[in-house]
């Protein structure tokens, strides 16, 4: 897994890398690898690099030093380079008198001036170098009006400027970088809300902090551990050891929702699907290899139940609900299910002692079901995720662009989105369906969840193909997903 450090763990490493590092020599490392980075994103426009500018926005401290040291390595390589200094006086003085030896330009830019005005417009790259892990909040006018005159593609040094760095939050102007080179550590500003989209594609330069970081805040599952993970069919298996899911959905007035989490379960490599509830013959037509009955009780044994979308949540969808949570199995509970549990807690004393269940809410359902328990949803969305994991004793899958998924353990992942694709009608029945099916595989809870989003998320890539695509053609692509974590492993 990608570990994501907190920026209070990444500076508790810094300082002791810092204490057995001569001085100077962590910030130019750091630097240089901006400086190969710009290099390569130069040459990607047109192909040379000698003669090309690049406008470096500098602020106060070491990020601004990070800038300063990779513009004074970019003029080694012949490139012009103008250094626009937001706090003249706070400069980091090394960095500065660095890039001034190696004739790079330096201008004073507390306003847009016409000279610095002049040095964005011609600049073919900017590195933003304004603030750096102790920063918080928007930016100030005077960067936040440089930052608007830039036309020109964006690295970010560490974390684009006026994100939060743990949070990944944005309340404000904020830089919106093509790319971000970030030092010894992911932090969560690279994969959570605005900051995933902002920092755009991450490298992360190794400055030796290895030895010195904590365990990670959270994970990020890697394709390969997806395909690694993923049940597909061995020599041995028949239709009952593959994992049976049961499919507890659907009703007259949405008989759709059945239909979509069925048809994921099915299309996941489920051995056998079990489908209970109104939407019995819709379920048939489309899918004629999943076992059908009007009632989980005629359902039969099933290793994971689904229970909630389209649902309903008058009395025959609270009652179905509580027996599924009676049967003792690994439990997927989204939409309707989510409501139900909201508005009558008491449901929860049909769960079986220690049955794992995971809980799929989106900001909404998660603000019905954490605020009565005194669980805001806030900015930091994993920590709200773990929050509600520990109070409800099982695991929570946050959507959003960033899907974040905790276990009452303290365990958490990161699912970072590549679009914004998967925000459609029936989109979260699919997800329900993988879910389900990695269950009944008797996954890990927190795997199982971490894998489905993955596999819904690459699935939602592929039917989108750069335009909208509906919740049927994500559910169409779901196979090819899976082949392509099976292909990374």
């Amino acid at each position: 897994m990608l570990g994501v450090w907190s920026t209070e763990q990444v500076k508790a490493a810094e300082d002791e890398l810092l204490a057995r590092t001569p001085s100077g020599a962590l910030m130019r490392r750091a630097a240089f690898g901006v400086a190969v980075r710009a290099v390569a994103m130069l040459r990607s426009q047109t192909g040379g690099v000698a003669g090309r500018r690049v406008a470096l926005l500098v602020g106060a401290g070491n990020n601004g030093g990070d800038a300063l040291w990779a513009g004074y390595f970019l003029r080694r390589r012949g490139v012009g380079v103008t250094a626009l200094l937001l706090a003249p006086d706070k400069a980091h003085p090394a960095g500065l008198d660095a890039l001034r030896r190696a004739g790079g330009r330096v201008l004073t830019a507390d306003s847009l001036t016409p000279p610095v005005a002049a040095a964005l417009g011609a600049a073919d790259l900017v590195v933003d170098g304004i603030v750096g892990l102790s920063a918080r909040g928007p930016l100030r006018p005077a960067a936040a009006s440089l930052v608007e005159a830039v036309d020109a593609p964006v690295l970010a040094v560490d974390l684009p400027s006026g994100v939060d760095p743990n949070t990944g939050a944005t309340h404000g102007p904020a830089v919106h970088a093509d790319a971000t080179v970030t030092f010894g550590a992911r932090k969560p500003v690279h994969v959570l809300a605005e900051g995933a989209v902002r920092s755009g594609v991450v490298h992360l330069v190794d400055i030796g902090l290895g030895p010195w970081l904590d365990e990670p805040a959270f994970s990020v599952l890697e394709p390969r551990e997806v395909g690694e993970l993923w049940r597909v069919p061995g020599p041995d298996d028949d239709k009952y050891s593959q994992g049976v899911t049961g499919v507890a959905a659907g009703s007259a007035t949405y008989p759709g929702a059945a239909v979509l989490a069925t048809g994921a379960a099915v299309l996941a490599t489920s051995g056998m699907v079990r489908y209970a509830g109104w939407a019995a013959d819709d379920v048939r037509a489309r899918w004629p290899e999943a076992v059908a009955t009007g009632s989980v009780e005629d359902a039969g044994r099933v290793q994971a139940w689904i229970v909630g979308p389209g649902l309903g949540t008058g009395q025959t969808g609270r009652d179905v609900l509580a027996e599924v949570l009676a049967d003792g199995v690994p439990t997927c509970v989204d939409a309707d299910g989510i409501t139900l549990l909201a508005g009558d807690p008491t449901l929860w004393d049909s769960r079986e002692p220690d049955a794992p269940v995971v809980l799929t809410p989106h900001d909404r359902e998660f603000a019905r079901i954490a605020e009565p328990l005194g669980i805001e949803l806030g900015d930091d969305r994993p920590a709200a995720a773990r929050a509600l994991a520990r109070r409800l004793d099982c695991v929570v899958l946050l959507k959003g662009h960033t899907t974040v998924i905790a276990d009452q353990d303290g365990r958490a992942l990161v699912n970072p989105a590549a679009s914004a694709w998967l925000a459609t009608a029936g989109s979260g029945d699919v997800l329900s369906g993988l879910i389900g099916a990695a269950l009944a595989t008797e996954l890990d809870p927190l795997l199982a969840a971490g894998c489905a989003a993955w596999v819904h998320e690459r699935a939602g890539m592929l039917a989108a193909a750069g335009a909208p695509a509906p919740a049927s053609a994500i559910l169409a692509a779901v196979p090819d997903a899976v082949r392509a974590a099976r292909a990374a492993r």
